[in-house]
């Protein structure tokens, strides 16, 4: 009854104001893998309110099994996501892996071996295993970073890419995973951004390629005995390819940019390196496929601004179909079966993470999955507003708006500006889980914009803030964002804030230290605070990777810009609220990044907190962590954001 009470109370009550009733009240036990650094305790009370809201769960689509058309799935009902399988539309979930980390997978065609991929603590260097009966056998050294290529289509290879040999360098390994000491590398590489992505019929052959950037991407054909590469087209060009598939006929699929400013479906010959467009689409990316076994048809989705649709293309006739049944929002991952089902996962503001499929013959949408949310109605959750503005330099950015309710919320709200990572990402509508809470119970308004540099929109617009010298001009865009909504009738300009992960992270930075005046605290998220000591000290397998974005920090002009614009160089310029969440084994933004910004904004005598998962990496996965960051947030916004 207390526990009802309380969440009643909560929709009438300001947060903070419910919390004064219940000072007394015991804190709530921290999970043991946190360092909650100059954090005040959680209050048992907030736990209470906001619990429905960490109830949600997910269920995204993996693959189909070729023996017994069960749907696998990833979801989770302990601490983090595990393999389950669906035998039908509103089956049971039934769980097939029991490991404490989360795990990928894909099934082998055939006899349906199913291999998983896992790492250690968000530490991303990932081992490859089969898993059968609940059991794990290792397929991998236990130690290099090792991730999944193509599977041949009878199901006796896998490819993969291991950084085995020196611990920096992908090099291109093949096995039979029935038969781990069959593992085999075929090419010796230099740099880390290699897969061998597809076998040709046959298995004699293969096509790999070379991520250079977001713009750029080297393929080549590879002889599986010999290990000879030759290159296909002219390696002299950017030009970005994805997702290479072998259709019956040996004919070989691809998305491309080449003589586009989107990436398009299409053909390509490897010998020649002749690409050929398919699919009609002019002014979107076409992002991922897949071939149905006997070749009729192909599906593919289309990115229109963040919101996905899903295609099916005859080869033959070119005939194209658009499925129009499933919710509007994001696809993730699609396969075809063998006998031509389309599994699919979609995301939307109110669907969680579920799991879908399309019969090609009708364009049937069947729901696999309806994932619980903790006893909450998703369908009040609202819609974003798409939102687009000129930047400084007449440049269109946009991003996605959710809008509390205003006849719960009337009048002008807070907000909270949430930039994603990458910087080649793009913030989509989806599922907002957690963030919900903000929305429905608070009255927090919510944005998420697509700075430069976002993918999306084009290879031009994705270029646009490559290098140190023009890092900063997404910076810049912010400041128009901040025009646009300082200016609207349903926000409060005096209570906005800032928050973002990754090179969001550095964003969030970057942009409390310009706007500080503007905003009224920044929650910063596994986030770069020098360019230069980022470079040096993200894992080595990755770095001249983020060199091509970035900047080199080897080059005496660019080391100069990249210390220049970095936070820590401005850290005393930064005069609101911080708080700093890190995860201990982070490969990628190291933890040093957060530890000195912490310790500089200290220095100076000014408040940041500091969470640390020394169980986490690249952002918190296991569940309890990521509730408790979840509460450390709202203190932290009620204490600097929601109180007037």
């Amino acid at each position: 009854m207390r526990h009802l009470l309380l969440a009643l109370t909560a929709l009438t009550l300001p947060t903070a104001a419910l919390h004064a009733q219940d000072a007394a009240a015991p804190a709530a036990p921290k999970p043991a893998a946190l360092e909650a650094d100059g954090i005040p305790a959680i209050p048992m009370s907030l736990v209470e309110t906001t619990r429905p809201y960490m109830e949600f769960r997910t269920a995204g689509f993996v693959d189909w099994d070729p023996v017994t058309r069960s749907m696998l799935i990833s979801t989770r009902f302990a601490s983090v996501a595990q393999l389950h399988t669906v035998k039908g539309p509103g089956m049971a979930r039934r769980q097939i892996s029991f490991e404490p980390e989360p795990l990928g997978g894909t099934y082998l065609p055939g006899d349906g071996t199913l291999i998983v991929s896992k790492d250690k603590g968000g530490n991303e260097f990932y081992q490859l295993y089969t898993l059968k009966n609940g059991k794990l056998t290792l397929l991998t050294d236990g130690k290099s970073r090792n991730s999944l290529g193509g599977v041949s289509k009878d199901g006796k290879w896998i490819a993969y890419s291991s950084t085995r040999r020196n611990g920096a360098d992908t090099d291109l390994y093949i096995m039979d995973p029935r038969d781990p000491s069959s593992g085999r590398m075929v090419k010796e590489m230099k740099g880390g951004g290699w897969v061998l992505g597809a076998f040709a019929p046959g298995n004699t052959h293969g096509v790999v390629a070379n991520y250079v950037s977001v713009t750029k991407t080297d393929l080549y054909w590879l002889d599986l005995a010999s290990g000879t590469m030759t290159p296909i087209g002219d390696h002299k060009k950017s030009i970005s390819y994805g997702g290479g598939r072998f259709a019956p006929d040996g004919t070989l699929w691809i998305t491309s940019d080449e003589g586009s400013n989107f990436a398009r479906l299409g053909t390509l010959d490897p010998k020649t390196g002749k690409f050929t467009p398919k699919s009609t689409e002019a002014k979107w990316d076409v992002e991922g496929f897949d071939i149905a076994d006997d070749g009729s048809f192909i599906t593919y989705t289309v990115n229109e601004a963040g919101v996905s649709k899903l295609k099916l293309m005859d080869p033959k006739t070119g005939a194209v179909r658009e499925v129009t049944g499933l919710p509007k929002g994001t696809i993730g991952r699609v396969r075809i079966a063998p006998w031509g089902t389309i599994g699919l996962t979609v995301s939307s503001a109110k669907v969680p993470a579920d799991a879908y499929s399309v019969d090609p013959a009708t364009l049937a949408v069947t729901r696999w999955t309806e994932s619980e949310t903790g006893g909450l109605d998703p369908s009040v959750n609202v819609e974003p507003e798409f939102v687009e503005v000129k930047s400084f330099d007449g440049e269109l950015v946009s991003g996605f708006l959710y809008r509390p309710d205003p006849a719960k919320f009337p009048g002008k709200r807070p907000l909270i500006v949430n930039i994603h990572g990458g910087p080649e990402g793009q913030s989509t509508p989806g599922f907002r889980g957690r963030t919900n809470y903000l929305i429905n119970e608070l009255g927090v308004a919510v944005f998420y914009p697509n700075v430069r540099g976002s993918t999306g929109f084009g290879k031009r617009f994705v270029s646009l803030d490559n290098g140190p010298f023009l890092r900063e001009n997404s910076v810049k865009d912010v400041g128009a964002f901040l025009d646009r909504l300082e200016g609207d009738a349903g926000i409060d300009k005096d209570r906005i804030a800032v928050q973002g992960g990754s090179y969001g992270g550095y964003m969030c930075y970057a942009t409390a230290i310009r706007y500080g005046g503007r905003f009224k605290a920044a929650d910063c998220i596994v986030a770069i605070s020098n360019f230069v000591t980022f470079l040096e000290n993200t894992q080595s397998y990755r770095r001249d990777l983020r060199r091509v974005e970035y900047g080199d920090e080897r080059d005496p002009k660019q080391r100069a810009k990249l210390l220049e614009i970095s936070p820590l160089t401005k850290i005393d310029q930064l005069s609101i609220p911080l708080l700093v969440v890190t995860g201990a084994n982070d490969p990628r933004v190291p933890k040093s990044e957060a530890d000195q910004a912490v310790a500089a904004v200290r220095a100076k005598g000014r408040s940041a907190w500091h969470l640390v998962g020394l169980n986490e990496g690249h952002g918190f996965a296991k569940k309890e962590n990521a509730d408790y960051q979840f509460w450390v947030e709202l203190m932290f916004w009620e204490k600097n954001l929601l109180a007037k």
